[in-house]
């Protein structure tokens, strides 16, 4: 019987190497520094890698830091599946969106601020990649909201003349602005109210 000889790691690359720990590990570590203020050396201490495992498994800085943000937004748009599930109620799926903003923008998860947003404001303008994956993820908050909001319309839970693309347009540019201000930790009782407030400007 004929051995296959084992595969050979790169060397410096642990067994049981595991890309996505690794990946969120880096995404935790741009998400605090920035991409600019985030070093090499940041990433092998974060990820436990040699500079020849790294560079082996995601290539350059780069090319990490996009896999870190395609990893931020897959999970911001499974929390959005979740709370716009089609057997849901629209609006309660509508206020728990909005409910998770606030949490997310308040006291220390505030100030920690959004990587999505601070990449948006540091390399959406200069990086074409970046730009594509920041305007994509827009769009696509954009049409969940939207959609939630055209099933509340079509049972009749939507004030008179609110259009749901429009509204949309103006909950997600509403969130995002919440995660803005929250670097400078509004309470908590006063984001909320104004969640609320906003919604109910567009529901029966």
């Amino acid at each position: 019987m004929r051995h296959q000889s084992p595969v050979q790691l790169p060397r410096g690359r642990p067994r049981g190497f595991d890309v996505e720990a690794a990946v969120e590990r880096a995404m935790d570590v741009f998400w605090s520094r920035g991409y600019h203020g985030t070093a090499l050396p940041d990433l092998l201490q974060a990820t436990k890698l040699s500079r020849g495992s790294l560079y082996a498994a995601f290539g350059d800085k780069h090319s990490l830091f996009l896999r870190a943000l395609d990893r931020y937004i897959a999970d911001a748009l499974a929390r959005m599946e979740f709370e716009f599930d089609p057997l849901k109620d629209p609006i309660d799926g509508l206020r728990t969106y909005l409910t998770g903003y606030v949490e997310r923008t308040s006291g220390a998860n505030g100030r920690r601020g959004c990587l999505l947003v601070a990449t948006a404001m540091e390399l959406a303008g200069q990086d074409a990649e970046v730009g594509r994956r920041v305007a994509g993820f827009f769009r696509a908050m954009e049409s969940r909201v939207a959609d939630a909001l055209a099933r509340a319309k079509a049972v009749g839970k939507l004030a008179d003349g609110v259009e749901p693309t429009s509204a949309a347009k103006i909950l997600v540019c509403f969130v995002e602005g919440l995660r803005v201000t929250g670097k400078t930790a509004p309470a908590r009782t006063s984001s909320q109210a104004t969640a609320d407030a906003l919604l109910d400007r567009f529901v029966r």
